[in-house]
Parts: C-alpha cells; structure tokens; sequence
C-alpha cells in the first residue's frame, strides 16, 4: 500500500494549509490514518490520528488542527489552521490496516512533506 501526500508549502503565521493523504494499492480496509512531524535530530511526533472511534490530536495543535478522512478515497486531510512558526516541519502521513479479506496487514508511511511557518 502506498501513501502519497500533498499539500505542504509556505505560509505566514496565522495562515492555514490542507494536507492530504491517499491511499492506493491493495486496501482492504484502514483502521487508523494519522500525521506525524519531525523536526531536526528529534523523533517523530503525533500530529493528529483518526480511527472509526475517533480523533486523536497532538497537545501543540489542540483547537488548531482538524483531521478528517473520506472512507471512499482512502484519504485522510488534515486542515492546519492558526499556523504557528513552531509549526515548521516535515509532515508525514501513516495508515494502518489490511491488504485484504484474509486480514494481512500492512503499515505504510508517505513521504514527507515540508510546511513553513514564517512569523
């Protein structure tokens, strides 16, 4: 399963972007699609998840950050509103779920994609 992600670039600060994540390949079904960032020389961080039970967002994008997924498309957006320059990183999507009826997994990763935050 392949992720492809779009939608990062620059911004100034107080501006939004819309990330987007599709899917494709064999997709049986995804159980949890997320974002994640990674700033220099530190790990990655949850940025915001969404599973059939919910949502799951990152404490620094609290009330900012909106993520939402259409089943249809094997996509998952996640709208970044009141961008911050702290905000500034590479973004990467991940689903997780099954290839097919006989329930084998995968766990794919997009490449990432570089938001900037300017102030």
């Amino acid at each position: 399963v392949q992720l492809q992600a779009s939608g990062g670039g620059s911004v100034q600060a107080g501006g939004s972007l819309r990330l987007s994540c599709s899917a494709s390949g064999s997709v049986f079904r995804i159980n949890v699609m997320g974002w994640y960032l990674q700033l220099p020389e530190k790990p990655l961080e949850l940025v915001a998840l969404i599973t059939a039970a919910g949502t799951r967002y990152g404490d620094s994008v609290k009330g900012r950050f909106t993520i939402s997924r259409d089943k249809a498309k094997n996509t998952a957006y996640l709208q970044m509103n009141s961008l911050k320059p702290k905000d500034t990183a590479v973004y990467y999507c991940n689903a997780d779920g099954f290839k097919d009826g006989n329930y084998n997994s995968f766990d794919s990763w997009g490449q990432g994609t570089l938001v900037t935050v300017s102030s």
